[in-house]
């Protein structure tokens, strides 16, 4: 028997440009603290916690958690490339699903160097190096980062294949940018026209304004079991149902000289095959979707391999608005990563906060009116892929306190930073005052630079 995973709590940090301004450890606790005030427990009621982060030294995740309370709990440290945070998402509802757990805490953080990715580890073999070496084989190398050569020669090869209007990829950046004007945890929250994202400075095939930056961020969620919220009855006005999580790795499709599929394209078609089985629903009974947009060629064809348009017709699909407010879907209501940001570990929570915020209805400046369920898609290269579908449950309860009266405010339309009270709200009572410093704490709550 599977056991279904709910969502009872979500918290985040703003995305910023990297500019040494917080430590990994601020952040990470920082999202920590708001997801329980979210899901209104304490840290003694988490049973395990999987922390996700792809810059930093092991053991980073305990260096997070710890300052919540030392409960001597297992805490998982994972690294899956840009998937990384719906990676812990996924080890922690496998946990849940299975009847190993009733409370789990995924946490994402990252803490990053400005300008274009790049390897850390140049004394051994990437795990990237036959996708670069392929790439090489069948596209014209340029001067800018090989990741945006690798996903700029899939747009370019998906527009050719199926005779598009190149525009589709200047309207998906500029959906995307007016989006993140609505949302306070936006990295950029600018809007531009369509003739500024095309005369943008060149990257490749690309312009500046189709690529996502490298930010400074995390993200937390509390999971639990049906009976966790039983026990907690506070959550049923509150809870979201993870009604499918699936993953998925690269298939032989990844080398078969297509550029197409050198993004991982044939592991999202699966991931959104075995998520919809799971969740029991279509790609018609779903209204908004946060899809892993690091450039806007990979929205482009991630529409196509999750199933959102019929084979082929993504670009068509872009040029009718149906990825935007008014047409078919809401895709990358929080501005996704082209404008919200993208800090590698943080991202995948991140898509699953926004996603639990529309659902409870507390989106209010950028929701989408009569939402019954929603998909998220996250991929790292290299690979991997984790795809969910949210819904709310049926014992959904409106009205009542909720996360927003614990908080004080409403976390899905308003950036705040925690504090030293709200710290005390949440932290477990086996706890070592060593691990915190109160006076920092204060100090970047009422930092206005950020």
């Amino acid at each position: 028997m599977s056991n279904p995973v709910y969502v009872a709590g979500v918290g985040m940090t703003k995305f910023i440009k990297p500019r040494d301004l917080m430590g990994y450890e601020e952040m990470g606790l920082e999202a920590a603290v708001k997801a329980l005030l979210d899901a209104g427990i304490t840290y003694d009621k988490v049973e395990q916690c999987v922390a996700g982060y792809v810059y930093g030294d092991s053991t980073s995740g305990q260096r997070v958690v710890y300052q919540l309370g030392m409960t001597g709990i297992p805490v998982m440290n994972v690294n899956n490339n840009c998937s990384t945070g719906s990676t812990a998402l996924f080890i922690g509802s496998q946990l849940i699903k299975a009847g190993v757990l009733d409370c789990v805490l995924c946490v994402g953080f990252e803490k990053m160097e400005p300008g274009s990715l790049g390897t850390k580890w140049t004394d051994r073999v990437s795990p990237m190096d036959k996708s670069m070496q392929m790439m090489f084989d069948i596209e014209e190398q340029s001067e800018a980062g090989l990741v945006c050569q690798l996903f700029g020669n899939a747009g370019k090869a998906y527009i050719n294949k199926n005779n598009g209007n190149p525009e589709c990829l200047d309207r998906i950046a500029q959906a995307n940018h007016e989006h993140s004007s609505r949302n306070p945890y936006s990295q950029f929250q600018t809007v531009y026209t369509l003739d500024q994202i095309k005369n943008a400075p060149k990257v490749h095939n690309l312009t500046k304004l189709h690529c996502c930056p490298t930010s400074d961020g995390a993200a937390a969620v509390v999971i639990c079991s049906e009976k966790f919220i039983k026990e907690n009855p506070h959550l049923q006005n509150q809870a979201i149902e993870i009604a499918g999580i699936a993953m998925a790795t690269d298939t032989p499709k990844l080398f078969s000289k297509d550029s197409i599929e050198l993004v991982g394209s044939d592991m999202t078609r699966k991931a959104a095959q075995d998520v919809f089985k799971q969740a029991k629903m279509t790609p018609d009974d779903v209204q908004v979707v946060e899809l892993h947009d690091c450039f806007s060629a990979n929205e482009l064809v991630s529409i196509d391999a999750m199933g959102l348009c019929k084979p082929g017709t993504a670009c068509d699909f872009v040029m009718n608005g149906d990825h935007t407010y008014g047409g078919k879907y809401v895709i990358n209501p929080s501005g996704g990563l082209i404008s919200k940001g993208h800090p590698l570990g943080a991202t995948g929570l991140a898509q699953c906060s926004e996603l639990v915020w529309h659902l409870r209805g507390w989106a209010d400046n950028r929701l989408v009116k009569d939402t019954k369920a929603c998909l998220q898609h996250n991929v790292g290269l290299g690979g991997a892929v984790v795809m969910a579908v949210y819904k709310r449950p049926d014992f959904y309860k409106e009205g009542g306190e909720n996360g927003k009266t614990r908080l004080g405010y409403n976390p899905a339309t308003e950036a705040r930073r925690i504090s030293v009270d709200d710290l005390n709200k949440v932290k477990a009572k086996p706890y070592a005052d060593f691990m915190v410093e109160d006076n920092r704490i204060e100090e970047i709550r009422l930092d206005s630079k950020l």
